[in-house]
């Protein structure tokens, strides 16, 4: 490779490597010699970093320039022998760094799962397939040795191996083992391998030789139950028309299924007839690809999906604005499909792990076993398969969440950011603060890559750059088929309150509706963007409300778990039985999270069956699955949900929609609250009615003639944002300012206003030009024991370079907390926030 060195033995070389610790810069190694001719750029190197610790880090160039000021410590071991990380991706994670205000090894350390970090809090276990009688490998004494303690206990951490070897590296050993199949090597105690096996049964080789069959027919035909498993298993197996099939056997699921004894199996594997094993399998069981009905678009469709390919000639993004339930799924796969059978990989990114268990279920069937999925639910050891997946060609089209912009693309042809506006595609804490749409623009780039951005309700963002030229917007205003758009109806609740019709927070408007939709046999979905049982509990009595002790905010009741919670550092307690102040046992809960509208909704329709689909309901791994099953197979007569029911899920018989609590989302302080009300409003509304029965959507709020709900009611996007945008420019805020959010947080009240009034002085004595607001404090101003104040600084798009405006920013917030006083603070930018 022209960009790869090449030196013989006797050459020294050094290393730059990136460390997943949040340091401005990479560390210099020196490369043992017998590595020289297999060290390359993107490879994984385990080195000792200070004293006792050891990572992971990514070799990104090869030199021979010795640093100056110290003495370079040597690469303990290679652990690929090829890159595992592509050129163009750690162009890319600079990217992130530079312009999201963060350093390289923080990207790092999100980009890489950690089943492929490594380090001294490593875990060393027997790896569960390792069968000490089978293998053909030997083994040195201190091998034995780690294997024999192994045995005796379940796992050994790097530093027990050390210990219990009396050497000071051990890298080269477990490399060894590893190797061999011996042990197995994860990072953390709370995440055990277990490798995605299948049980499976087959005849002892011994039958192979058909006089035996015929002794073993001899020997169990008095016992009908054992002769039917043999019989069952060779009309599978047909061990001599091919004897090399009876090696895989047959899975013992299968060989169960038509009434055979499992008893009886059992006495024979006893016996030594049949033997079970483990076999290893895929954990993405998708089938290659099969017959499937081809996608036919409709006329409006192909004419979008024309215009689409029209905007990628002319070198543009796409904006696809496409009214709810108008089929936009349908021209992406027409896209996927014509990118993949050109040879090209394909990314499909949506904001929600939710979503991506639908369009699995369609997108499997065309695409087969070239897809891999990708998202934090999965497992470190799934993550790995797909990274490694797409790394080696396996995986050509990857749908996922935000983290997917991190996999090792080497050939991008087409990026889809579904929902595109959607907040989710923002990684808020910890850093890299980064933007996944944003983000996947600039691997298009690098890629050369088409980028199509899909929504009913696009960003003001990314509708401005249609208006200068820099997108090109493609409009899909009819809904598929003959499905219409929801009618809006509007319950107030103001009204109600005054003629005493309301029970708790339901209007009788609201009750009625989905009394009227499950009557006639059809479902309803409740959307409450708040999770728990209560926002809070007050004390009638003296008015008292419990608080998290780290933040400056009341603690959520959660019924289930009969405790009160912080949503922002998850401190619990349980429910108190009496006010701490007061002792009255007077307490009752303010507010509705979902937990309560779910009790509340099964005490007022107790023939139905509700389900709630929350972050308390889908943390495990099938917990999306299962809710979503649960619904289309009509199962479940309500759903109850935060957000996560607002985007693209599509249900044949859902023909209500109910907004519980409009006013929350819309007087929410902040600047963007109507174009988020409005967005969760109209995607919400549009999963009623998406087939031939037209919908209805119910809308709670104390003010029915706000302007907004005009908008909503015409389905009128385009108004929307025009009226977002005159007032945006009005008050110079995105897409007309780019925004960097400053938090400064300590421990120290004091201090945090110290520190927080020295930046902004700074930062206006330096940055004339540029409006900066602040310090203030914001709406929550203590979280996780440490005292907040931020800064907002506006800066126009058209105003100098942004990246000097940054470098500015970052040497302030260094010269500011390296002053002995104030040591102890933060300073956190969030460029672009949302």
């Amino acid at each position: 490779m022209a960009d790869q060195l090449s030196f013989a033995e006797s050459n020294t070389l050094f290393a730059e490597l990136v460390l997943p610790v949040p340091v401005g810069r990479t560390f210099t190694y020196r490369v043992p010699l017998l590595l020289n001719e297999q060290i390359k750029i993107g490879q994984r190197a385990i080195v000792q970093f200070g004293a006792k610790k050891i990572l992971t880090g990514i070799i990104t160039s090869i030199h021979q320039q010795p640093p100056q000021e110290f003495e370079a410590k040597y690469i303990l071991e290679l652990l690929d022998e090829h890159e595992i990380i592509y050129p163009q991706q750690l162009l890319l994670y600079q990217w992130i760094a530079d312009y999201y205000m963060c350093t390289l090894g923080e990207v790092l350390n999100a980009a890489l799962p950690s089943g492929l970090k490594l380090s001294s809090e490593s875990i060393v276990q027997i790896n569960p397939l390792f069968n000490r009688d089978e293998t053909e490998f030997d083994f040195s004494e201190k091998e034995e040795l780690v294997l024999s303690r192994l045995k005796q206990i379940e796992s050994l951490t790097y530093s027990d191996v050390t210990k219990l070897l009396s050497a000071k590296t051990i890298y080269s050993l477990l490399k060894s083992l590893h190797a061999k199949g011996a042990i197995i090597l994860i990072e953390q105690v709370k995440e055990k391998f277990h490798p995605k096996t299948e049980r499976r049964v087959r005849l002892s080789s011994l039958y192979n030789d058909k006089k035996e069959l015929e002794k073993l027919f001899e020997t169990i035909s008095a016992k009908p139950k054992q002769e039917a498993v043999v019989l069952k298993y060779l009309q599978y197996i047909p061990v001599f028309n091919n004897i090399s099939i009876n090696k895989k056997g047959i899975k013992k699921s299968d060989l169960l299924k038509e009434d055979i004894s499992d008893s009886s199996l059992q006495t024979l594997v006893k016996k030594g007839v049949f033997e079970e094993f483990d076999q290893t399998i895929p954990r993405f069981g998708f089938s290659d690809l099969g017959n499937y009905t081809p996608i036919l678009l409709s006329e409006a469709q192909t004419k979008a999906r024309n215009e689409i390919l029209s905007s990628f000639d002319n070198g543009k993004v796409a904006l696809l604005q496409g009214v709810t339930g108008s089929g936009k799924t349908e021209i992406y796969i027409d896209l996927i499909t014509k990118a993949l059978d050109a040879g090209s990989q394909v990314l499909y990114l949506l904001p929600e792990i939710a979503l991506t268990t639908q369009i699995v279920q369609r997108l499997s069937k065309i695409v087969g076993a070239s897809m891999g999925v990708y998202h934090s639910k999965f497992s470190d050891n799934e993550r790995v398969e797909v990274w490694n997946g797409v790394l080696n060609g396996k995986f050509k089209f990857v749908v996922g969440v935000r983290s997917s912009i991190f996999l090792p693309f080497d050939n991008l042809g087409l990026i889809i950011v579904d929902e595109e506006h959607d907040g989710s595609y923002k990684q808020y804490d910890p850093s890299p603060r980064y933007n996944a749409r944003d983000v996947a623009l600039i691997m298009a780039q690098q890629h050369h890559a088409k980028v199509l951005l899909g929504s009913a309700t696009p960003s003001l963002e990314s509708y401005y750059q249609t208006t200068q030229g820099k997108y090109s917007r493609v409009v899909l205003n009819q809904r598929f088929g003959e499905a219409e758009l929801p009618e809006i109806v509007f319950a107030d609740v103001a009204l109600e309150k005054k003629l005493k019709r309301m029970k708790g927070d339901f209007t009788s408007v609201l009750l009625s509706e989905v009394s009227g939709t499950l009557n006639k046999k059809e479902q309803v979905i409740i959307f409450q963007n708040r999770r728990g049982y209560s926002p809070m509990i007050q004390c009638e009595d003296c008015g008292w409300i419990p608080k998290c002790i780290n933040c400056d905010v009341s603690l959520t009741y959660h019924q289930y778990r009969n405790s009160m919670v912080c949503h922002y550092c998850g401190y619990r307690e349980e429910m108190a039985k009496q006010c701490p102040t007061c002792s009255s046992k007077r307490l009752r809960t303010m507010g509705y999270g979902t937990e309560k509208l779910e009790e509340e909704l099964n005490l007022y329709f107790p023939e139905t069956t509700v389900q709630r689909m929350d972050l308390d309901t889908t943390r495990t791994k099938g917990g999306y699955e299962n809710i979503i099953e649960g619904f289309e197979h009509g199962t479940t007569d309500i759903l109850v949900g935060t957000q996560m029911v607002t985007k693209g899920l599509d249900f044949n018989n859902v023909s209500l929609v109910g907004v519980f609590d409009a006013d929350r989302m819309m007087h929410f302080p902040d600047f963007r609250s109507y174009e988020r009300a409005f967005q969760l409003i109209t995607q919400v509304s549009g999963r009623a009615g998406r087939r031939a029965k037209k919908g209805r959507v119910v809308i709670q709020t104390s003010n029915t003639q706000h302007p907004l709900f005009h908008y909503v009611t015409h389905n009128d996007v385009d108004g929307f944002i025009q009226w977002q945008l005159s007032d945006r420019k009005e008050h110079f805020f995105p897409p007309y300012a780019r925004l960097i959010h400053v938090s400064i947080k300590n421990k120290d009240k004091k201090k945090c206003a110290e520190v927080a009034e020295k930046f902004v002085a700074d930062a206006k004595a330096k940055l004339t030009s540029i409006t900066i607001q602040g310090p203030g404090e914001p709406v929550i101003s203590k979280i996780k024991n440490e005292f907040l104040l931020t800064v907002l600084l506006k800066i126009s798009r058209d105003q100098g370079k942004l990246s000097e405006v940054k470098t500015i920013l970052s040497s302030l917030a260094d010269h500011v907390t390296q002053q002995k006083e104030f040591r102890n603070s933060k300073v956190v930018f969030d460029v672009d926030p949302l």
